[in-house]
């Protein structure tokens, strides 16, 4: 059976995620799709990143209404540095029986390159890949640099939502309105503890 993970920040959850992911568990025939809150995203040090029990919190808001989302917290219970490679190498000792799909969209497989381990991270698992506008890739380059990666790709389409975490923080930190952006308990949460507030 296969077993997708959606890795990231969660900085917020919003809709763009779990379109995602629900194509990825439809097309690619997903028993369940891990979520995995990074603890401490090597690629996102120096930007101010929301506690982790309020990304894992949100997490569980956003995805609670489809028994086919689970969280996953195995990022967030071990020491750093917190690599997708680890993660990938823990949840395959985890789930003997799943092979793994580690969902991205294309801008991540554009910058894998940049990852730690890449090739070791096609090792692992399976990539389930969504185009994103702007997003093109040279998939003949990537392969020559990391041999075996597009025998490791699982495209999958998805309608083309342009939200952003980046984008819900900043309207919440100007007074704007991030109704239809999220589900609502994760907007009511927000609010609530004064999120993005700066």
């Amino acid at each position: 059976m296969r077993l997708g993970v959606l890795g990231g920040t969660f900085d917020p959850p919003h809709y763009g995620h779990l379109i995602l992911a629900e194509q990825a568990r439809e097309q690619l025939s997903l028993a369940r799709v891990l979520w995995v809150p990074a603890a401490d995203p090597p690629h996102k040090q120096g930007r101010r990143i929301s506690p982790v029990n309020a990304r894992l919190e949100m997490v569980s808001l956003a995805i609670a209404e489809n028994p086919a989302f689970e969280l996953c917290e195995i990022d967030v219970n071990r020491p750093g540095p917190h690599y997708t490679a680890d993660m990938l190498a823990l949840l395959n000792a985890q789930y003997p029986q799943h092979s793994l799909v580690f969902l991205i969209g294309g801008d991540s497989l554009r910058d894998i390159i940049t990852w730690h381990d890449p090739a070791r991270i096609i090792e692992q698992a399976r990539l389930g890949v969504m185009d994103r506008p702007g997003a093109a890739y040279d998939l003949h380059s990537l392969e020559a640099l990391i041999p075996g990666l597009s025998a490791a790709l699982l495209p999958f389409d998805a309608p083309l939502i342009d939200i952003s975490g980046s984008d819900i923080r900043a309207r919440v930190a100007a007074g704007r309105s991030i109704r239809y952006m999220l589900p609502p308990h994760v907007e009511m949460y927000i609010y609530q503890h004064a999120l993005y507030q700066d």
